[in-house]
């Protein structure tokens, strides 16, 4: 045991210092190297610079931190463990258990990165890995869904923000950390998972059967709406989204004169926190984005606007919902705190830490959290959420069918002609001495109004208007609002905006 003690000792670099008031020695404190992840990572300079820093050994300056008490109490219990477990364990198991426990007691987004860990993780800011598609966190020992990605597995499947995964193939995930959920999750394409799940508005469990798929996340992707109106939808945030948006906005702009912009941020699970600054950047002319704040002094950072505004100050309509997280937060408080667009939906998930990878050795590291970030007016949204200028909840439109006895002015006998009419109205050019003429008139009208709106996806105007191959206008906007009520809302709001920003308002 003492020889044991000794070992724990020299491996955390521990010093026996008689004059403290407890048993204390110094530990080296490690630097943060700004690795890209999947979560928001910290860099340890300006934004611009991708130096990274090495972890330092030197213990001179560091004051003393463990006790050695408690330190003799662990050592104990890792004693009676190797020896006395039911089933023989190495030593080296042992130790990394016990990191990985240590992490899982700090808060949902720290984690032990080993070999396979840390490969995956950078598949997965890569946007091209093997799994489901999903972006997941932990809550009450279970898998919580953050949000699916766009055309995967697990958007296809219908699962949505807030489920939560009960169990993976059978086996509960109560008591799994978040790596191996996710390692869980992953395995070759075409291969299938049967993942049991409980739904927000179900609690009871529902059970879906999965293909994996290569997924191959479009970061970005742009079209218009309508003459004048754009959308750009961005899924995640990777390295290089802050150069993909700039080229999809000049794109718009090339294609037309673009008069407001729609940026949709729903289920977007975040990303890299510099291509999130990059973004906001793209649309914002001058002044401060976002700001960290941390224990230590590299991880408290502020990143400002360096360009102009490429849209020179079109409006702009912000949509997120729950399933908004991370660095799609960081966009929409920006953009929001300065004035710069208008945000629509529901609240957003509420992730305000900033995670930073730190290497233990070359091939092992921790994912720990280091900072929170601030919006530009000095909000933190962890646990909050960023909230909407504008509620719009997702919604199911049902056309209601006009009246066919409703008369309009035109259907009137000798009514007068209107300027782009004939002498006589169109209804006096038969003969409608009887109101049952009028009224069939007007059913034959109305009712094709009614089947225009009704109709399904029989004809070339009733595309898909999420797809990125859609161009069509919608005229009455009634195709839009059935397949995306907040859409449709927030194109309705530009339009608005662009009515009065052409209004000269009377002086008196």
């Amino acid at each position: 045991m003492i020889r044991f003690l000794l070992t724990m000792v020299a491996l955390f670099g521990l010093t026996l210092n008689a004059g403290a008031d407890e048993d204390t020695a110094p530990v080296p404190s490690p630097v943060p190297v700004p690795e890209m992840t999947d979560e928001d990572v910290a860099p340890a300079a300006e934004p611009a610079m991708t130096m990274e820093k090495e972890a330092t050994t030197d213990t001179s300056t560091l004051e003393p931190r463990l006790p050695l008490n408690e330190l003799r109490v662990f050592a104990e219990a890792f004693n009676r463990i190797s020896s006395a477990y039911v089933e023989e364990i190495d030593d080296k198991t042992l130790l990394e258990n016990a990191i990985k426990g240590m992490l899982s007691q700090m808060d949902p987004h720290s984690s032990y990165l080993d070999k396979d860990s840390f490969d995956d993780l950078q598949e997965s800011t890569s946007g091209n890995y093997g799994g489901l598609g999903i972006e997941i966190g932990m809550e009450d020992g279970f898998v919580k869904v953050i949000s699916p990605m766009d055309d995967t597995p697990a958007a296809k499947a219908g699962i949505e923000s807030g489920d939560l995964i009960i169990q993976l193939d059978g086996t509960p995930v109560k008591g799994m950390n978040l790596s191996d959920a996710i390692e869980a999750m992953r395995g070759e394409p075409g291969s299938e998972i049967e993942i049991t799940l409980i739904k927000t508005d179900n609690p009871t469990p529902t059970p879906l059967t999965l293909t994996r798929e290569v997924i191959k996340v479009a970061s970005v992707r742009q079209r218009y709406l309508e003459d004048g109106f754009g959308y750009l939808r961005i899924a995640q945030f990777q390295s290089g989204t802050g150069s993909e948006v700039e080229k999809a906005v000049i794109q718009l702009k090339d294609e037309g004169d673009l008069e407001g912009l729609v940026i949709d941020l729903r289920n977007n699970p975040g990303g890299v926190l510099q291509a999130a600054v990059a973004v906001s950047d793209v649309f914002i002319a001058d002044g401060l984005i976002v700001y960290t704040q941390g224990r230590q002094e590299d991880s408290k950072l502020t990143y400002n606007a360096r360009t102009p505004d490429s849209i020179r100050g079109v409006p702009i309509v912000v949509l997120v919902n729950e399933g908004s997280a991370s660095a799609s937060e960081i966009v929409a408080g920006a953009l929001q705190d300065r004035g710069r667009a208008i945000v629509m939906g529901t609240t957003t998930f509420g992730k305000g830490s900033v995670q930073t990878i730190l290497p233990l050795t070359n091939e092992k590291a921790i994912k720990l959290t280091t900072a929170r970030y601030y919006t530009p007016s000095g909000k933190s949204i962890q646990a909050e959420g960023i909230i909407p200028d504008i509620w719009v909840d997702r919604s199911k439109v049902t056309p209601v069918k006009s009246n066919p006895w409703r008369l309009k002015e035109k259907n009137l006998p000798k009514h007068l002609a209107g300027d782009n009419e004939g002498t006589k109205g169109k209804n006096d050019i038969v003969d409608s001495g009887s109101s049952d003429a009028a009224a069939s008139d007007s059913t034959d009208s109305d009712s094709k109004v009614a089947d225009s709106a009704d109709s399904d996806s029989k004809t070339p105007d009733s595309t898909d208007p999420d797809s990125p191959k859609s161009t069509r206008p919608y005229s009455n906007n009634m195709d839009l609002a059935k397949r995306d009520y907040q859409l449709n809302e927030a194109l309705t709001l530009l339009k608005g905006l662009h009515i009065l920003s052409r209004t000269t308002t009377p002086k008196g």
